[in-house]
């Protein structure tokens, strides 16, 4: 799944273009390299963020196509 999109479906960022904006600036990590929107995104992958002077890291636990908002926060465990 690409970077973009998980970061979209599992409510980190809000909104797709935003992500893309993100990964793009060089602020996020896949396993302590830089990632590009398009990057692809594994189970078991380490994401860190980082947004302004605030850093999340979280582990990718699941992929899906389609996330209710109730069940976004189940595809990922922070670290």
């Amino acid at each position: 799944m690409r970077l973009d999109k998980f970061l979209k479906l599992s409510r980190l960022v809000k909104r797709r273009p935003v992500a893309k904006e993100l990964a793009d600036a060089g602020r996020v990590k896949i396993n302590d390299q830089v990632a590009k929107a398009a990057s692809e995104v594994k189970v078991g992958d380490i994401l860190e963020l980082g947004f302004g002077n605030r850093e999340v890291r979280v582990r990718v636990v699941e992929l899906r196509e389609h996330v209710r908002k109730e069940a976004a926060n189940n595809l990922y465990e922070l670290i």
